[in-house]
């Protein structure tokens, strides 16, 4: 509770440090902003020329256009993959901050996923004029999406608690993050449907809490499924999320007071 106190009552100087991150991240380049947008949609459109007309991957359930279905789940992940990385180097790139005794560092991944979080409102809105194009219109199950945007940044934070504390003193863990990342985007039902799992192998999905968000996602604004219509995967999701909080947490109290000398 006191983590949540400290982020309410530094919430303006969060908001100044975010928009400081973003525009960092991009200065010094011609094209600034423009850079974060342009991998993304390039992706996009790759996949899906790469599955419509090579794969003949024309539609989803002989019904869902495949671009539409396709966006609903890389979006999100785009989100969850860039916040992650950008948080496991919070203390490392801010290292001129973690030496100010006043400053909460425990705040810095809250920085980063909030820098995340605005790139990413570009694509959102991309998201819903490709819903509406297909005419797929808004209605009250959307209300969905902000609730496992919630979840993102649960996990997202749960993970850059403890991520960012030990990439201090094993700096190769960066590495490992994005290998992680990597193997995490492929198990996850982006290009595959997870109805295609039969047996234990649907434990691929309950054991994954990315699935939980992208599928919870994609089913509140294409199938119209109330975000509560997945309470067992959300129940295991919400264990090991405030699991995954505490032990990060704990973590980084443990090794907070040694970012200086290391730094």
């Amino acid at each position: 509770m006191e983590f949540f106190k400290s982020v309410w009552h530094n919430r303006r100087m969060l908001g100044n440090l975010i928009k400081h991150d973003f525009k960092n991240r991009y200065l010094g380049n011609h094209l600034g902003i423009i850079w974060a947008f342009i991998q993304p949609v390039v992706m996009i459109s790759i996949y899906w020329f790469v599955f419509t007309y090579g794969l003949k991957a024309g539609k989803i359930d002989n019904s869902v256009p495949f671009l539409v279905w396709l966006m609903a789940g890389l979006i999100p992940w785009f989100f969850i993959s860039d916040a992650i990385m950008s948080c496991s180097s919070a203390i490392t790139s801010q290292s001129f901050l973690v030496k100010k005794i006043v400053f909460n560092v425990k705040l810095l991944p809250v920085v980063k996923i909030g820098s995340a979080l605005i790139v990413s409102i570009i694509f959102w809105l991309l998201l819903v004029i490709c819903l509406l194009v297909y005419g797929y219109y808004p209605d009250l199950n959307w209300v969905g999406v902000i609730y496992f945007l919630g979840c993102a940044v649960a996990l997202i934070l749960s993970l850059g608690l403890l991520l960012s504390s030990i990439t201090v003193f094993m700096p190769d863990v960066g590495q490992m993050v994005s290998i992680f990342i990597q193997v995490m985007f492929w198990a996850t039902p982006i290009f595959w449907n997870k109805d295609m799992l039969h047996g234990k192998l649907q434990l691929i999905i309950l054991f994954n809490p990315f699935a939980y968000i992208v599928d919870g996602i994609r089913d509140s604004v294409i199938y119209d499924i109330p975000f509560c219509g997945h309470y067992k995967n959300g129940l295991f999701f919400w264990v090991f999320t405030i699991v995954l909080f505490i032990i990060g947490n704990r973590v980084f109290n443990k090794l907070r007071p040694h970012f200086a000398d290391v730094l």
